[in-house]
């Protein structure tokens, strides 16, 4: 088993790419283990998360590179900055993560959100792709 504590960024042309598919939430973590594709096992110990298309390891002829498995969505479209900032604070309000699109608010598919959605009567479409939801900058409390 590889043991992995940091990435880089260049990808040689010449390489061949091997994925390592990982669930979002394992993602999320700094700690964990997989097996790519190949069946090369690694053990990750890292300062921050990885995200999709991350390289984080090479060898004389291949590249390894984060995949992060598509899941279940909600493509929640707008068609203007106000009401997609409105429908994104809506999710985030509820505690759910947002991703945006350019005429798309995208929440993870739980039956809260689409609770949410079905009585403000804002219409979504489900959707399987990779959610990479935007990272708060700052923490929310509630006193």
């Amino acid at each position: 088993m590889h043991l992995i504590t940091t990435h880089f960024h260049h990808i040689p042309e010449s390489k061949k790419r091997i994925p390592l598919k990982v669930e979002r939430r394992k993602l999320a973590k700094r700690r964990f283990r997989a097996t790519a594709a190949d069946g090369t096992d690694f053990g990750f110990d890292l300062a921050h998360p990885l995200t999709h298309g991350t390289p984080f390891h090479e060898n004389e002829d291949s590249v390894y590179l984060i995949e992060q498995e598509p899941e279940p969505v909600l493509k929640i479209p707008f068609s203007d900055g106000q009401t997609g900032a409105l429908y994104g604070w809506m999710v985030g309000n509820m505690h759910f993560p947002a991703a945006f699109e350019s005429a798309h608010v995208i929440a993870e598919d739980d039956p809260a959100v689409r609770q949410l959605l079905d009585r403000a009567e804002i219409p979504y479409q489900e959707a399987q792709q990779v959610f990479q939801p935007a990272i708060a900058a700052s923490g929310h409390h509630h006193h």
